[in-house]
């Protein structure tokens, strides 16, 4: 038979020893700054020492809380500095009663306790209070589908810590908005703007930016409420560069020697209008190393190629889809080119024209290309040739024919590519059958 010991009055159970609230309230603190403020709360019911460390946990995150909620949590909150404030209603915008008082409330709250990193996403067509603007503490903002940026000229705008910026779904009081929105934001180094409503002239210039996106949504008919607009960046910093869905009329760059990376989406059917503009703009992305270009909506562009002097002497990658006759100049024009992606689209020109020399690129750099939604045209036996003869270091090519050719046509175009003569022994063709 077995005995148990009665434990001693020095003696401790295990299961009793309740060792988290043995911590310091500075790392409980920081340890509930990681849970949704709800749960936080919520531990004020474990016991008396608990019932107000979540009162000082210097982040506030509400998402789908009714404004009674918020309003209590705010009230009985005494941490001096918030760290991060973030505000999630959209799905439900009826949890602020459209009472925009309620909204600029919360918001100089979060300024008061000279917060950190304030995340706004609350459907409201409120001008923003503008001394959210002269937040001395913000160093990451984020305006979500929350109002209208008013027009703070003069100086107005004092921002000093500010490191990023995301606007998206916001309104503007004038054009001027953004201009003087970033003047007043002197470390700036991230700006990102999806959705440009209200504004006809997007003028981007700081001298600290070094990563910018600009999403540019529209109905497909050429530009945003079927109006003209044009795009202005002077960003002498920047690094990456992402544009998306740009239908602008007119893109207008200072010089960027600092460009790394660049990822443009360009939308203009059939518009000669403005074609050497874009070909300029191209033109400043000419340091990138990585560029990821789209020009299939870009076929007025063609017309000014004859026009083209551009020289990609840093670029390593290229991922392009395009119609052919780009691939041509851009394989003249990137002597250091070492891995090519190019999915070539069916618009204006199907003809593939040799270089007049073969560019450096290929006789020395060139380690891997990819070729998407190849259809079996003679155009395309011909680049994929030309390719493979002259690639002297080429090590893989990857082909991946179009969705909607049947097996016997696939197995026929791997028949015939097989036969081509490789420049390089080491090269790989992979020919993508199955899919």
């Amino acid at each position: 038979m077995t005995t148990r010991r009665k434990l001693s009055s020095g003696d401790h159970n295990p299961a009793t020893i309740d060792g988290i609230s043995l911590l310091p309230d500075t790392i409980l603190c920081h340890i509930l700054s990681f849970l949704p403020t709800k749960s936080s709360v919520r531990t004020s019911a474990l016991s008396k020492r608990w019932i107000s460390l979540w009162s000082y946990v210097p982040n506030l995150d509400f998402e789908l809380e009714h404004q009674d909620v918020i309003n209590r949590v705010t009230l009985l909150h005494k941490a001096l500095t918030i760290n991060t404030f973030s505000l999630i209603q959209k799905n439900d915008s009826s949890l602020i009663n459209e009472n925009e008082y309620q909204l600029e409330t919360w918001i100089m709250f979060a300024v008061a306790r000279n917060v950190k990193n304030l995340h706004l996403c609350v459907v409201s067509n409120m001008v923003l209070p503008r001394r959210l603007f002269t937040c001395e503490t913000l160093v990451n903002l984020r305006l979500d589908d929350c109002g209208m940026v008013p027009n703070i000229g003069g100086g107005g705008v004092r921002l000093p810590r500010l490191k990023m910026l995301h606007l998206t779904y916001v309104l503007y009081e004038t054009d001027e908005c953004l201009s003087n929105l970033l003047s007043g934001c002197p470390v700036l180094e991230e700006l990102v703007m999806e959705l440009i409503w209200g504004l006809v002239r997007c003028n981007v210039t700081s001298p600290s930016i070094e990563r910018l996106t600009l999403d540019f949504q529209s109905n497909g008919e050429g530009g945003i409420d079927n109006r003209e607009y044009w795009v202005e960046i002077n960003a002498p910093a920047l690094r990456y560069l992402n544009m998306t869905n740009c239908y602008s009329q007119g893109i207008k760059c200072g010089t960027m020697n600092s460009l790394i990376e660049a990822d443009i989406d360009i939308y203009k059917y059939n518009d000669f209008r403005y074609s050497r503009c874009d070909l300029e703009f191209i033109d400043m992305l000419r340091n990138a190393e990585c560029l990821y270009l789209d020009l299939a909506h870009c076929t007025g562009i063609i017309d000014s190629l004859s026009a083209w002097a551009i020289s990609f002497h840093n670029l390593t990658k290229l991922e392009l889809t395009a119609d052919c006759p780009f691939l041509s100049k851009f394989l003249e024009s990137a002597d250091n080119l070492e891995i090519l992606i190019f999915s070539e689209f069916y618009e204006e020109i199907e003809s593939w024209m040799e270089p007049q020399q073969v560019p450096k690129c290929l006789s020395s750099h060139l380690r891997f290309v990819r070729l998407s939604e190849v259809g079996g045209k003679q155009h395309e036996y011909e680049y994929i040739q030309y390719l493979l003869r002259n690639a002297k270091v080429l090590e893989r090519m990857e082909i991946s024919p179009c969705k909607s050719i049947g097996f016997e046509d696939k197995f026929y175009m791997l028949q015939k590519i097989s036969m081509f003569r490789r420049g390089s022994d080491a090269c790989e063709v992979a020919f993508d059958l199955v899919q």
